[in-house]
């Protein structure tokens, strides 16, 4: 036992006197070059220094062929955007109006800064060779029938109309079949009259779909226009012949109202033949709402409200004095064609007997 003890004893103070490392001492920082796999390779490459990047002929070829473009100014605070429409009287900042006018037609200005056609091709006119094909073939159709128009060619042409599609609406069918089947073939102000003191509820939309596609058919089909451009040229100021202005006014000319019946056999005086009207209305059956319905002892039911859109086509006067004259001129071609009738006309018989059949 004493041996044990001894020898333990010294064991211990000989690792004492073993000097410990320093506090101070730390591992170097690898840098990221150095921080790389340690493969077999590896070892052969020691101050070479780091590998090149990677590179793209195909990306070096085309931006060396790529032709440099000056890069658009973004607009000043306070100024017009390209897309606005009061672009084209905007004079570009620095440039006279005279210097405006010289520019070639093959240079668009927008914003003051020159653009590029053959760039704003690529999105205007992608495909410019299917686009001469249709070309040339609407020349040929119309050389082949001798650029003459058939009947509903030229009614598209003379005659105005507008299509307009309402937003989806939460009511049924049955219940907007009744105020579409009320406006149609009234005048679009008797409608909205009619919409705007009816008691449905869904009367007040109907009304403002109404409203919507009366201004959208005067703006962008100039329907409803005639009376008031009349008026308009009538206050302008008109010059005598011999050469002396004269500031006289004339009134417009007063048309006499046509008398028309419609197809519903009623009599309608047309006074203004640009005056819009709904030729037709109808409605479509759009998607079905979720909605809950909760019932006693905490039951959660699921409803299914409809929604319908109202669509609505807008003509002129001048459409129903049309189709009034082609019924008359109609039913005057089979009255001349028909022969006069009789009310016990002379037939043959056939199957008849000497006797009775009973």
């Amino acid at each position: 036992m004493s041996a044990r003890t001894s020898s333990r004893r010294v064991i211990q103070q000989a690792v004492s006197t073993i000097p410990l490392r320093p506090a101070s001492f730390a591992l170097p920082h690898a840098t990221p070059l150095q921080c790389q796999r340690r493969t077999f390779l590896n070892l052969f490459r020691k101050g070479r220094g780091p590998e090149p990047a990677p590179t793209n002929p195909v990306l070096e070829d085309y931006l060396k062929r790529k032709p440099l473009s000056k890069q658009q100014a973004r607009p000043k605070p306070g100024d017009l955007a390209a897309s606005s429409i009061f672009d084209s009287e905007k004079t570009p900042e620095g440039q006279s109006d005279a210097a405006t006018a010289a520019l070639s037609d093959s240079v668009t200005q927008v914003g003051g800064v020159p653009r590029d056609r053959n760039n704003m091709a690529a999105r205007l006119d992608p495909d410019p060779v299917s686009r001469k094909r249709w070309e040339r073939k609407m020349v040929i159709r119309q050389l082949q029938h001798g650029a003459r128009l058939n009947k509903t060619q030229f009614i598209k042409r003379t005659e105005r109309e507008s299509l307009s599609r309402s937003h989806n609406f939460k009511t049924s069918v049955k219940k907007l079949g009744m105020l579409s089947r009320q406006i149609a073939g009234k005048t679009i102000d008797d409608a909205i009259a009619q919409m705007r003191f009816s008691k449905k509820k869904v009367a007040q939309q109907v009304l403002k779909h109404l409203e919507h596609a009366r201004d959208e058919a005067i703006v962008k089909r100039g329907m409803g226009l005639a009376l008031v451009q009349a008026q308009t040229r009538a206050s302008e100021p008109q010059n005598d012949t011999s050469g002396t202005s004269a500031s006289t006014t004339s009134t417009p000319p007063t048309q006499a109202p046509t008398e028309i019946q419609l197809k519903n056999g009623k009599r309608h005086a047309v006074t203004d033949p640009s005056k819009i009207y709904v030729d037709q209305a109808w409605v479509g059956r759009g998607p079905f709402g979720l909605l809950p319905d909760y019932r006693a002892r905490g039951r959660v039911y699921t409803m299914r409200p409809p929604y319908t859109s109202l669509s609505v086509l807008l003509k002129e006067e001048a459409t129903r004095v049309r189709e009034y004259g082609d019924r008359e001129e109609k039913r005057r071609r089979l009255l001349l064609g028909r022969k006069p009738w009789t009310q016990l006309p002379d037939r043959k018989l056939i199957g008849q007997r000497q006797w009775f059949s009973w």
